[in-house]
């Protein structure tokens, strides 16, 4: 038998040696020493083969535009939605598409293959939905590229935001999104939250709530969405982003909350790299950092993935793509250091992302043929060094290609 594409002598993210066969886009065995024919060979000489990263949080209508129409001088999350109002009124469909194609060039380098986007439906001209639907036709033989319908501005603060969403569910936008503490009262929040979870029930579709994104310990909209995911039968097809208000919250609220996150089956998506610049800019000392409680979280059992959320848009200056940094910052803030733990923050930027988007990567036979060789010897050297992605696979295709970095230390001393 004579495979597409085989991969030699890697290392598995579990420390295994394994080869792994590609034929028509999707894995056909794992194992060691396989010595079919092949029409290309990789060798990965010991080095770590794992899953593609994934991003299941991110705004690439924004991505790559900071500056435009001014940087954000408080370094607030407020301010950045404000910033974002100014920028729909200028950037055109055609300055989304190409910020988008190349900020997707960078991530397929890093051996991103999977990214999930909020795209804010209340422009009123609706360029951005329009612009990322054709990015993600653009890319898909690549990329996975997943679509959120948000109401940036709010689902019933925004005049028209709720039909906005169903105008862009209709015009092919996969998931049901929401700002539920951006809303004028508590009430609305709720009220979103409700209503958002019954437009997915009605159209099988998936919920991703930007949820509780403040320092506020009174903003529980992730209550609201834990239960209403339960009375809409939706366990398993929603998603709280950010939940930074569970880090101010009290312990005993806490201890009853995360039980009925955990029955309701909604995931998590912490962003760890914005979450702790966004929050804390009205404390001055202590000053929190907001990021929401992730080994609390996954002590309870709920799915948890780190998301990168921002790069180089109104709310963040910096980022470069590489979920590595995410994971790095994460496992940092949530106190995720011990050997095993940050084993799991590896997997955050990996296989719990895809899960919870519903991407059957994977390294086993019948999974599709897509994944990432890097210049490391285990997840936790990634973590460290954050290297090179040597190889990239989509689709049993090789994508990207990086050298390896050499550094000539001779003369130094």
């Amino acid at each position: 038998m004579a495979f597409d594409l085989l991969v030699k002598n890697g290392t598995l993210p579990d420390g295994q040696k394994a080869d792994i066969a590609i034929s028509d886009g999707r894995i056909d065995a794992v194992d060691v020493g396989i010595t079919a024919d092949a029409a290309e060979v990789i060798d990965a000489t010991g080095r770590l083969v794992t899953a593609p990263f994934v991003d299941a949080h991110f705004h690439m209508d924004a991505t790559q535009s900071y500056g435009t129409p001014r940087v954000n001088r408080s370094g607030t999350l407020l301010e950045g939605i404000a910033l974002w109002g100014d920028l729909k009124q200028v950037q055109t469909r055609d300055d989304i598409i190409a910020r988008a194609l190349d900020y997707c060039r960078q991530a397929v380098g890093k051996g991103i293959l999977a990214i999930r986007s909020h795209v804010d439906v209340t422009d009123a001209n609706f360029r951005t939905v329009d612009a990322l639907l054709e990015v993600r036709d653009l890319v898909r033989d690549v990329l996975d590229l997943q679509l959120v319908a948000f109401p940036q501005d709010g689902w019933y603060r925004a005049e028209g935001a709720e039909a906005s969403v169903v105008r862009a569910l209709d015009a092919g936008v996969d998931v049901v999104g929401g700002i539920p503490h951006f809303e004028r009262t508590m009430a609305d929040g709720t009220a979103a939250v409700r209503a958002a979870c019954e437009l997915a029930a009605e159209r099988g579709l998936m919920v991703d709530l930007h949820c509780d994104e403040s320092d506020d310990p009174l903003s529980r909209h992730i209550e609201t969405l834990a239960a209403e995911t339960i009375r809409c039968g939706l366990q398993g097809r929603t998603t709280g982003s950010h939940l930074t208000s569970m880090h101010s919250m009290d312990n005993y609220y806490v201890a009853k909350l995360l039980p009925l996150i955990a029955e309701a089956q909604v995931s998590a998506i912490p962003n760890p790299l914005i979450n702790i610049t966004l929050q804390g800019r009205m404390d001055s000392y202590p000053k929190r950092r907001g990021m929401t409680r992730v080994p609390e979280l996954l002590a309870a059992g709920v799915t948890v993935a780190f998301g990168q959320d921002c790069v180089r848009d109104p709310w963040y200056p910096l980022g470069s793509g590489d979920m590595l940094d995410v994971a790095h910052m994460g496992l940092h803030v949530a106190h995720m250091t011990a050997p095993d733990d940050m084993r799991v923050a590896f997997g955050m930027v990996t296989e719990k992302p895809a899960q919870i988007m519903g991407i059957d990567f994977g390294l086993e036979p019948g999974k599709r043929g897509s994944l990432v060789v890097l210049d490391a010897s285990d997840p936790i050297d990634a973590l460290r060094l954050r290297p090179a992605r040597l190889t990239v696979v989509s689709n049993g295709r090789v994508v990207s290609r990086t050298e390896p970095a050499k550094t000539d230390l001779s003369v130094a001393f």
